[in-house]
């Protein structure tokens, strides 16, 4: 009795030693709610660890040379790769920052680097250039100057900016799940479904996920949208056992849209990390010259500059831990992570890592603190042996916990003064930007560019802050980017 008295004791005081570390109780959650919320932004992001892998590995550098060395794709490598620089980052974000914001390879940025920098240069040389940026934004956060530049936004452009990224992910959620699809017709961008129709098992599966995390929510169930994912997971299996759907392509236009929902052969796999330190620092300045490599750089520093900060303000202000001027808790920490995680995915040559929106799918559950992400980052390290599981989940089961998800942060829309032309248009344009052309960035730079210009139109130049006048300009530069190769002669 006396030695489980002792057990109980050490128990408890380990619980309160987590709570206060964490501050989970002074944040208004449980322990409970954070496991949950860092299973369902793993349940939410896991895709990464297939899809990276087929966006990277399928590509080949300037000498045919697909990523890790040979004329094959080594999916495998990458994938391994990938679920442990996400974890180690993940982990560190958790227990440095205490914020439940979790980190992977950045998509678009990985297409940029497999089709827009290694078709230039090696894939080492590649992955310097990835480590040079994630170096320097790490240098301007110790400096002070990236979180200067996150003070010197506009309130009202950083609600836009969350609004923004909710209609971001809610695309990214239709999109994936096949709801919504391109079309073949020049003149209409997208459609419903295949050829305007909702057609096939998996979109089943995405609408009944979709319907289920709605009426638990409605009912207030705890842990909706984790239930709504794992349930949807199960139909999916069951599905997939019955009607042999088969994965989506040209062939099959009704298939899943990513990977097949079905019991693996094997549970458990022994993880190459073989990628790990494969990059070369200064090895694109030799290949392709300082001012090409530099440009490159700077197009690679300005996306990721930026997302991280938009996405922290949305994911703050969803979780209500902004203060009155609409800034995160430990705002520093943040950034110096993301800058780490950064210059970590170029070292272990899968691209640059950085914040991910789908962590607004665990804050929608509950979670408040840094433990959520701690607990995301422990199931990335667990994918990287058990890999098999995590490919059971398809795209269509995730998705749902998307679209709720930019439903709550779009409600935010109602603190943009609309009676104010010289602010309500920015917003607007880093509200319908971001999902218009799939960047966060792009949204940002329109919207900053915008609010400096019709300020000074209105005569109110001098109520700009200097630092904002500064980045209105490298966003002009950015979007320049092409004529200003050209101007330099730069292929």
């Amino acid at each position: 009795m006396a030695g489980s008295a002792t057990g109980s004791v050490a128990v408890k005081s380990s619980i309160n030693r987590l709570d206060r570390y964490f501050k989970i109780t002074e944040r208004g959650s449980t322990i409970g709610r954070e496991i949950r919320g860092g299973f369902v932004t793993f349940f939410a992001m896991a895709y990464i660890i297939a899809l990276n892998p087929l966006i990277l590995g399928t590509a080949k550098d300037v000498n045919g040379q697909f990523l890790g060395g040979g004329g094959e794709p080594n999916i495998a490598m990458i994938a391994a790769a990938t679920a442990l620089v996400a974890g180690v980052v993940t982990i560190l974000m958790g227990v440095v920052a205490n914020f439940p914001l979790a980190l992977a390879t950045g998509l678009g940025l990985n297409a940029f680097v497999a089709f827009g920098v290694a078709t230039q240069m090696t894939w080492a040389d590649a992955m310097g250039l990835i480590v040079l940026e994630g170096l320097i934004i790490l240098l301007l956060v110790l400096t002070g100057f990236r979180t200067a530049v996150f003070h010197a936004v506009p309130r009202e452009l950083k609600t836009a900016i969350s609004v923004g990224i909710g209609l971001f992910i809610t695309l990214i959620g239709f999109v994936d799940a096949g709801f919504v699809r391109r079309t073949d017709n020049p003149p209409v961008p997208v459609q419903l479904g295949v050829n305007g129709f909702l057609s096939g098992w998996p979109v089943v599966v995405f609408v009944v996920g979709l319907i289920a995390i709605a009426v638990m929510l409605l009912r207030k169930v705890k842990g909706a949208i984790l239930y709504g994912i794992l349930g949807a997971t199960v139909l999916a299996v069951i599905v997939e056992a019955i009607a042999k759907v088969g994965v989506g392509g040209p062939e099959n236009p009704k298939g899943w849209g990513l990977n097949v929902p079905r019991m693996p052969e094997s549970w458990i796999g022994v993880p190459d990390f073989s990628l790990l330190g494969k990059f070369n620092l200064f090895g694109s300045f030799e290949r392709i010259g300082l001012v090409a490599a530099a440009l490159l750089i700077f197009t690679l520093m300005l996306a990721d500059f930026f997302d991280t900060m938009g996405t922290m303000t949305a994911l703050g202000s969803e979780a209500g831990l902004l203060d009155s001027t609409g800034k995160p808790p430990h705002t520093q920490r943040i950034l110096v992570v993301d800058s780490i995680a950064a210059a970590a995915g170029g070292a272990a040559s899968v691209s640059s890592n950085t914040s991910y929106i789908e962590s607004a799918a665990g804050i929608g559950e509950g979670a408040r603190t840094g433990l959520a992400s701690v607990v995301t980052g422990i199931c990335f390290l667990l994918a990287t042996v058990f890999a098999p599981i995590v490919e059971i989940i398809p795209y269509e089961a995730a998705t749902p916990a998307l679209i709720i998800v930019g439903f709550l942060m779009m409600t935010q829309v109602t603190e943009i003064s609309w009676d104010k032309l010289d602010v309500a248009l920015p917003a607007f344009l880093t509200i319908v930007l971001m999902p218009f052309t799939y960047s966060i960035s792009v949204g940002i730079g329109a919207g900053f560019v915008t609010y400096v210009v019709l300020r000074a139109a209105r005569g109110k130049a001098r109520e700009v802050h200097p630092l904002l006048w500064v980045v209105a300009a490298l966003f002009v530069v950015y979007f320049a980017i092409d004529p200003i190769k050209q101007l330099l002669n730069i292929s």
